[in-house]
């Protein structure tokens, strides 16, 4: 058995540091956290003890059990244990809870850090070993308790008040509050628009592209100018050259890891830092939560080897970069490649392509600048009077010497080059365009655009962007677009060798929200309700505030429950006082109009699925009101009473089938469908209004084979056999059995289909009754545990 027990979090960090360490030295994952707050106590007291100093109740995770009996196994067995979890404050959490369930003294027990997993790393951590930082600790428990207190306070009220409301959280609120603000920027947005005029002339044989500086804002006077230059010749009259040099950009911080990987590889935040993670896990690249852009004095020596090896001693440039953010809590290394040599960082063509992102961004921050040469070239008209006193200009730029380009940064669209061009050389003009061109409203936040101003604002911390993000999504507040725009018509105006103007609209997409994040009605009803009953949880200077509370408490200049309290008190007010608020005001329900049938108002307003239209009033208990969906493109405030009345039509009889069944089309929350009998049918993209009977019929014809197909055998009493997404299974409606891979699924009698519903536990909701069993069996007793506040004097806490 071996003397030395070290414990990570991760298994793949296990197996990755147990081939550094001899066979004195075993290593165990925790596997993440092992504890987290109590829903209950047996003593009935709350998990945080508000009135006692926000004592917490912790308990054991239920699918930790077996881990920490196996870890106990070997605390015992083991003559010194190594705490080696991540040297955040998450990590810090792990180990004095790993103390606290272990039986280890946190005063004590060693603890070990580093920031890459190497050899020469991990040997030096275990020659400078320290003890579990309490301060660290109480920074983790302060963030993990005052998110608690405002999700199980602020969700009640939530549920109650705001149709569709799931949830609220300290840092998710703030974050769909920016993308409901930026919806609404885009709403507001009057666009506008200009001609912009672009010419080609010919040199030598060789292309020139140029552009007017000016440009004009009526069709009028764009044609104006184009006929203008029916007798015109072009001369160049001045040809600038500017040198320039362009510089590379720091190693990455979390942050601007999940930027660039979105913007150059399309990755979403959370597969960024699950890639990252691996890499790190398996001593490829340092430690991937980071606010640091610092490089090591050995890292900065390994790059400048390599470069200079590979490319030539100019193109090596040492650079140390200073980290802006001078609290950043994981302020210790940039994310770097452990070794700047190695090519190959993943077998996986994924996390491949972060650890090459990583990689020449790290290479190039020690590169020399590029060194560009501008020119710009003038072209005089020779038309050209008090009317348009015009001019064209020829951009185009040379890299003299590509320095850090040579591995990044070269991939934007290469400049114009231009042939050699001197002062009077003439020109000759092959074709001239107007294009009307219109002011573009503001972008919609990517997932990359939205962690830059997280960032910006202070608001969470590297460990915390990603989940920020899937939060928000997996609540439905937010959706990632996939519209690719609507068309509208654009005029050009060209002029061809012959110099007469012809007039030509095309067409051309606009709006394409696809990969944006874009708030759901509930996001934007949720958003505007906790901006109205409680600001504090979405004003973007107070979370940054506590992000820095919490900042101050890891370095031991607040005390944890100090800051509880400040910001405790005043929230739970806002609680208290929240029993008022008008539920029907908060569905923001405006009237359009009155139905000239019925005499009824018609309101928009938001639903549990987001915003739509009724017809009748709330308060009318003899006649319930009706409900539409919101037409496609309308919103609250901009839907027109004659878009509601044509919504009201629905649903609508289409006609009926070959056996009398009457085939009614709607539009429900998934889109427009037809209905016959219990059976919907989808006929996206066709508009419920204009569906015609011959469609509906062969829509409704296609899902009745579909549906045929899909069914093995019915047994007439409910029991059917089913050919379902992940393969055949037997359901009478309420569960669900899957089938043994040994038995078809055809010969399956009626007794033994019987036999497996009787089997088989209640379905939850689960794909199929093993998942259904799983999820009812009977879970094993929890341990709780109970701990006093920890002081700012680094005690341990004690166990009731």
């Amino acid at each position: 058995m071996a003397k030395n027990l070290v414990i990570v979090e991760s298994p793949a960090k296990a197996k990755t540091i147990e081939k550094y360490l001899g066979s004195d030295f075993q290593v165990l994952s925790s596997i993440g956290h092992i504890r987290s707050i109590a829903k209950k106590t047996k003593t009935g007291t709350p998990p945080i003890d508000v009135k006692n100093n926000f004592e917490t109740t912790y308990e054991i995770d239920p699918d930790k059990k077996k881990t920490i009996t196996e870890l106990k196994k070997a605390t015992k067995a083991a003559e010194q244990v190594w705490l080696a979890t991540d040297e955040d404050r998450e990590g810090e959490a792990i180990a004095w809870h790993l103390c606290e369930v272990l039986g280890l003294d946190p005063k004590t027990t060693k603890r070990i850090v580093f920031h890459e997993i190497t050899k020469t790393a991990i040997e030096e951590a275990v020659k400078e070993p320290r003890t579990v930082d309490m301060q660290l600790v109480q920074a983790q428990q302060a963030r993990q308790i005052l998110d608690r207190l405002v999700g199980f306070e602020l969700s009640p009220v939530v549920w109650q008040k705001v149709p569709g409301g799931k949830s609220a959280g300290r840092v998710q609120s703030p974050a769909v509050r920016l993308l409901v603000e930026r919806e609404r920027e885009i709403q507001k947005f009057e666009g506008s628009f200009q001609f912009k005029v672009t010419a080609e002339f010919m040199h030598d044989g060789e292309l020139v592209k140029a552009e007017l500086p000016d440009r004009f804002d009526t069709e009028a006077e764009a044609r104006s100018f184009l006929e203008s230059l029916k007798n015109a010749t072009f001369t160049v009259s001045n040809v600038t050259k500017t040198p320039g040099t362009r510089n590379p950009g720091a190693p990455f911080t979390t942050s601007t890891l999940q930027q660039e990987a979105n913007s150059k590889l399309g990755y979403g935040a959370r597969a960024t830092m699950s890639s990252a993670q691996k890499l790190y896990q398996e001593g490829k690249i340092t430690y991937m939560r980071t606010d640091s852009v610092n490089l090591s004095g050995q890292a900065i020596a390994a790059a400048k080897s390599y470069i200079t090896s590979q490319f030539g001693p100019e193109y090596s440039t040492v650079r140390q970069f200073k980290t802006k953010n001078a609290s950043a809590q994981e302020a210790h290394e940039a994310i770097r490649p452990t070794d700047m040599a190695a090519v190959k960082g993943s077998s996986n063509e994924y996390d491949q392509k972060i650890y090459d992102l990583i990689r020449n961004r790290a290479l190039a921050s020690q590169m020399s600048p590029a060194k560009l040469e501008k020119t710009t070239v003038t072209i005089n008209i020779s038309t050209a009077n008090e009317i348009f006193e015009a001019h064209f200009e020829a951009r185009g730029e040379v890299i003299i010497f590509p320095g850090f380009l040579k591995i990044y940064g070269s991939g934007k669209k290469d400049p114009d080059i231009l042939p050699a061009m001197a002062s009077g050389d003439a020109l000759d003009l092959e074709t001239v365009l107007a294009k009307q061109t219109f002011a573009r409203p503001p972008a919609r936040y990517t997932e990359g655009s939205l962690v830059k101003k997280l960032e910006e604002l202070g608001i969470g911390r590297p460990s915390t962007y990603a989940t920020i993000i899937n939060t928000i999504q997996a609540r439905d507040y937010v959706v990632k677009g996939d519209g690719e725009g609507e068309e509208r018509d654009v005029i050009t105006l060209t002029a061809g060798a012959s110099r007469d103007v012809e007039r030509e609209v095309i067409k051309e997409k606009t709006g394409s929200d696809k990969g944006k994040l874009v708030p759901t009605g509930v996001g934007q009803m949720i958003s505007d309700f906790l901006t109205d009953h409680f600001e504090q949880v979405v004003d973007y200077s107070f979370t940054a505030n506590v992000e820095e509370d919490f900042d101050k408490i890891a370095a031991g200049a607040l005390a944890r429950n100090v800051m509880l309290e400040k910001f405790y008190e005043p929230f739970h007010k806002l609680i208290e006082n929240s029993g008022g608020i008008d539920r029907s005001a908060v569905a923001q329900a405006t009237e359009i109009g009155i139905d000239p049938k019925s005499g009824k108002p018609i309101l928009a307003r938001f639903g549990r699925f987001g915003p739509m239209l009724q017809l009748g009033a709330t308060e009318d208990k003899e006649n319930k009101p009706l409900f539409a969906p919101m037409p496609a493109g309308a919103r609250i405030e901009t839907v027109t009473l004659e878009q509601a009345l044509k919504a009201f039509e629905l649903p609508r009889l289409v006609g009926q089938t070959e056996d009398g069944k009457a085939i009614k089309a709607n539009i429900g929350r998934f889109g427009p469908y037809i209905q016959v009998d219990k059976l919907f049918v989808s006929i996206k993209p066709i508009d419920p209004h204009d569906i015609t009977l011959d469609q509906a019929l062969e829509l409704y014809a296609a899902k009745l084979k579909s549906e045929a197909e899909k069914n093995i055998n019915d047994f007439g009493d409910g029991i059917k056999v089913l050919n379902g997404r992940y393969g055949p299974y037997i359901t009478d409606g309420k569960k669900n059995a899957k089938i043994p891979k040994d038995q078809k699924p055809e010969e399956i009698t009626h007794e033994q289909a019987k036999q497996m519903i009787a089997d088989a536990p209640a379905a939850g909701k689960g794909r199929f009754a093993r998942r259904g069993a799983a999820a009812t069996a009977k879970k094993p007793a929890t341990k709780k545990v109970t701990t006093k506040k920890v002081t700012a004097k680094r005690t341990p806490a004690k166990k009731k």
